[in-house]
């Protein structure tokens, strides 16, 4: 369940081009610099419903910025915050404690930060995936995070928990370089 809205200021991406705000230098002309990273954040239940919510806000403001839903980059970004949410509602769960989603759209790296936060600081991801994936049906998760992140990790959060985080390309060739 959805508990918190997008950002105030934020705008949404259209098209291939960026949005850009006027700046005046110090000789007086005006210039075109780009506009600030734009942000999502939401809180949502710590529930399967929850998980699934995030999944495809995030879809939906992938698709606000100018990723189609079936683009490598919302595919991608879909795929990473469905296992974060999962996650943080499988294994950082705190009874009446919900999760929070941040994604940050960073156009001048060509990346989507993902930050998913919960209560349960005490349970962190490993370092780094499984070497091999083991025969039950969980524990593949953090293999396909590595596998479409440009990088991820985990972070304490204060005052209580912990935010797990990865990076996603939203550029063709650096999505098909990292895979």
């Amino acid at each position: 369940m959805l508990t918190g809205t997008t950002t105030p200021g934020e705008g949404s991406r259209r098209g291939t081009e960026a949005p850009v705000a006027e700046a005046v230098a110090p000789d007086g002309e005006a210039h075109e610099r780009p506009a600030p990273a734009a942000r999502f954040s939401a809180q949502f239940a710590s529930s399967p419903r929850g998980a699934r919510l995030a999944r495809r806000l995030a879809v939906r403001r992938m698709e606000e910025w100018g990723y189609p839903s079936a683009s490598d980059a919302s595919c991608a970004v879909a795929l990473v915050v469905g296992e974060l949410a999962a996650n943080a509602v499988r294994h950082g769960r705190v009874p009446g404690r919900d999760f929070r989603l941040r994604l940050r759209l960073d156009e001048a790296a060509g990346l989507v930060r993902i930050e998913v936060a919960d209560a349960a600081g005490a349970r962190r991801p490993p370092a780094a995936p499984p070497p091999s994936c083991p025969d039950g049906e969980s524990g593949r998760g953090l293999l396909l995070v590595d596998v479409l992140a440009v990088r991820w990790g985990c972070a304490p959060r204060q005052p209580v928990g912990k935010t797990v985080w990865a990076e996603v390309a939203t550029e063709a060739s650096t999505l098909h370089r990292i895979g």
